[in-house]
């Protein structure tokens, strides 16, 4: 938390907005209004003065009344909708299967389930030895271990080769910082050891004794040291493995799949390091596999007596896979296996006994190849649709022909498939219930079409909408993106997105420069000094879903979170009036501020994403579209603003500084709330339903703006 010496008292006062918009349905509702205490900050002979630069203290009194008071000012301004979120919610839930339960996967002799009861927030985990007709054996009920708690997340279940003890990590605040602790399984007891401020995962050694951990950096939350600990020792003195001293980079370690190796990795956006050390020999020493080279990343899955290496390495910019024997790892070893291909993205490889398993990229959309190791002619899965999404899932069994993978699309509810890659026969396992009786895909149409950027450039957009849709301009329609870190927003199936379809909503994914979508060009495209690709894509795309008649400047809305809260502010600064109305979840918005203070969590590891403004020309490029800094005296959509303010990830002042300073300059009277999660970070609130209630205030707030009322 950034501490300010300067100002050792803050009052906020809370005055009438000129430009604040009256409800219908409560007139007298005010808007609070941030006291302006300006802070200079200048770098590069850049002078900027900061308004609201305080409201970064946390523990202020004073800027948790703002933040209560800005929380009210939403309750009130939308009273009128309180029972219409209360019916979305009711009917959202009742879609989804309350005493639901995963599709069981097998490994080292047991069978292990996720399970939902009806009626409880949380998940059950389960296990079954040998046979899924045993006795069933619950690991964990994180409905009980979440009743003391107003936020619970469990993450990162290990168990011992010996299936005896079984490390998991508690985060009871949301900021991403898990205690491991360690269950006997056999006994039932949770030992009282505690390891504090990890990252919640583990990964064993053979000896069912020994695992490796990674803490964080108290301050700025980076994973930066490796430990060693032993089951019952004192974790004080557990031993530093290995520091990663590059705050550019965050480290991580885990076991292969082949159970053979332990493996630390360590990695920044342009850049890979790798050691690994015998399972067997946890005392032993790490060593690397290939020492860093800028701008060079890998990663390696082991097999056999080699190691298969997926990466960019010579100028391979979609990647390919090469192979090197487990005893001479460095990059003068290895020979490619699949070689570069420039309209193909290589994403990743699964390894087994007697195949080899590679997922791909191509003009947009998935591909899964089978190559057996036999030699015999190699196969893709055949997937029909025109916009889908398609990804293994969980195959932690190494000697199986069974290959589980997911498919889903914008109308397809996901699918959970065992694939034989011998027979080439598949299994549908389970496919997502949406219950009520109503739901029926061929009520749905889907489209990928294609906007035209200034430049050129193709973008594709995925829609889905129901049939009989008539484009006429009159159709809401929300539109999505994320556009950042080479993320790809694949189509996925959504049943409480049937709560704005069945309200005449078109929803669609705009594919933007910044994601991979379209291979490692498009994110190259749409990163550091191409960044303003991603927010012109963005409209373009809106524009030309104008101009065919999907929607209309008064029907559309645009939806990001996070970098696509980034997206947000961006776009509005750059096309204020292209939107009716605007959702932005989490957004990082206080790009320039936050990228020069090196102490908040992520902004050191992302210099190779945004730039580091420490250096001139970036400082430049970032000021010229960052959200906070831009926002200028003009008309802005509608706006709903959330954030959590134990967010990790972006720290909640900077969606409370961007609304702050929205209210003081904008010229309408459009609606613009922030709401804010006292009890949440990034990922919102913990438990299954909850989070329905946030979707829930989102989709009324669109409604309400189109005047649908239930």
């Amino acid at each position: 938390m950034r501490k300010l010496s300067v100002i050792l008292y803050i009052s906020i006062t809370f005055v009438l907005s000129c430009n604040s918009k009256k409800s219908e349905m409560n007139a007298d509702a005010q808007p609070p209004v941030a006291k302006k205490i300006p802070h200079k900050l200048e770098k590069h002979g850049d002078i900027r003065i900061d308004n609201y630069y305080w409201l970064n203290q946390r523990e202020n009194p004073e800027v948790i009344a703002y933040l209560n008071a800005e929380n009210e000012y939403y309750q009130k301004m939308t009273a009128h909708t309180k029972q219409f979120q209360e019916d979305l919610f009711k009917e959202m839930k009742s879609r989804i299967k309350e005493d639901d339960t995963s599709v069981p996967y097998f490994y080292n002799g047991y069978y292990y389930i996720t399970r939902f009861e009806t009626g409880k927030d949380y998940p059950i985990y389960a296990r079954k030895k040998g046979s899924l007709e045993a006795e069933e054996e619950i690991m964990f009920d994180c409905n009980e271990m979440a009743k003391e708690h107003s936020y619970f997340n469990l993450s990162g279940i290990s168990i011992s080769e010996d299936n005896e003890w079984c490390s998991f990590g508690i985060d009871t605040v949301s900021r991403r910082q898990y205690t491991i602790k360690v269950k006997n399984l056999k006994t039932g007891e949770i030992l009282s050891e505690a390891i504090e401020n990890t990252t919640g995962s583990v990964a064993w050694a053979s000896d069912n004794k020994t695992f490796f951990y990674t803490k964080k950096d108290p301050q700025t939350l980076r994973s930066d040291k490796i430990y060693r600990h032993v089951v019952g020792s004192d974790v004080v003195k557990d031993e530093l493995v290995f520091h990663e001293k590059d705050d550019t980079f965050y480290t991580f370690v885990y076991k292969e799949k082949s159970k053979k190796y332990l493996v630390i990795g360590s990695t920044s956006t342009l850049t890979s390091e790798y050691q690994i050390l015998e399972a067997n020999q946890p005392e032993g020493e790490f060593r690397i596999f290939q020492k860093r080279v800028r701008g060079v990343e890998y990663s390696i899955s082991h097999y056999g007596d080699s190691f298969y290496v997926v990466t960019n390495k010579d100028k391979a910019t979609n990647f390919k896979l090469m192979k090197t024997p487990e005893s001479k790892t460095t990059s003068d070893n290895w020979v490619d296996l699949i070689p570069h291909r420039k309209d193909v993205l290589l994403e990743g490889i699964d390894i087994f006994k007697d195949y080899l398993v590679v997922e791909e990229r191509s003009n947009g959309l998935n591909k899964i190849q089978i190559r057996p190791w036999s030699g015999a002619e190699a196969y893709y899965l055949p997937f029909e649709s025109e916009t889908y999404t398609a990804y293994t899932t969980t195959n932690p069994d190494f000697d199986t022909e069974l290959l589980r993978f997911a498919y889903q699309s914008l109308a397809t509810p996901s699918s959970v498939i065992d694939f034989n890659m011998r027979t080439q026969e598949k299994t549908i396992l389970k496919e997502q219930e949406v219950l009520g009786g109503k739901f029926d895909k061929n009520n749905y149409q889907e489209e990928r079409v294609w906007a035209t950027a200034g430049d050129g450039t193709k973008v594709p957009i995925s829609l889905v909408y129901r049939k009989g849709v008539k484009k006429d301009g009159k159709n809401p329609l929300l539109q999505y993106a994320y556009g950042s870190y080479g993320s790809s927003m694949d189509p996925w199936f959504s049943s409480t997105r049937l709560s704005l379809l069945d309200r005449g909503f078109i929803f669609a994914i705009a594919h933007i420069r910044g994601g991979e979508d379209l291979g490692r060009d498009w994110y190259e495209d749409g990163k550091l000094l191409k960044k303003i690709n991603t927010f012109t894509d963005f409209i373009d795309c809106s524009k030309f879903l104008i101009q065919e008649g999907y929607t209309s400047k008064e029907h559309l809305y645009a939806e990001g979170g996070s970098a696509g809260g980034l997206l947000m502010g961006a776009v509005v600064n750059m096309d204020s009036e292209l939107y009716h109305g605007v959702i932005a979840q989490v957004p990082f918005v206080d790009v320039v501020t936050t990228m020069l203070d090196d102490s908040i969590p992520l902004t050191t590891g992302e210099y190779d994403e945004w730039g580091n403004p420490n250096e001139k020309e970036y400082y430049d490029y970032m000021l010229s579209y960052s959200p906070y800094d831009n926002v200028k005296a003009q008309a802005y959509p509608n706006m709903y603003i959330s954030t959590g303010l134990h967010d990790s990830q972006v720290q909640y002042w900077e969606p409370a500084k961007w609304v702050a300073k929205l209210r003081d300059m904008k010229t309408d009277n459009n609606l613009l709330f922030l709401d804010t999660n006292m009890d949440a970070g990034h990922g919102g609130a913990s438990g299954r339903f909850e989070a329905l209630k946030e979707l829930a205030k989102e989709f009324a707030f669109l409604l309400d703006l189109e005047k649908i009322k239930e």
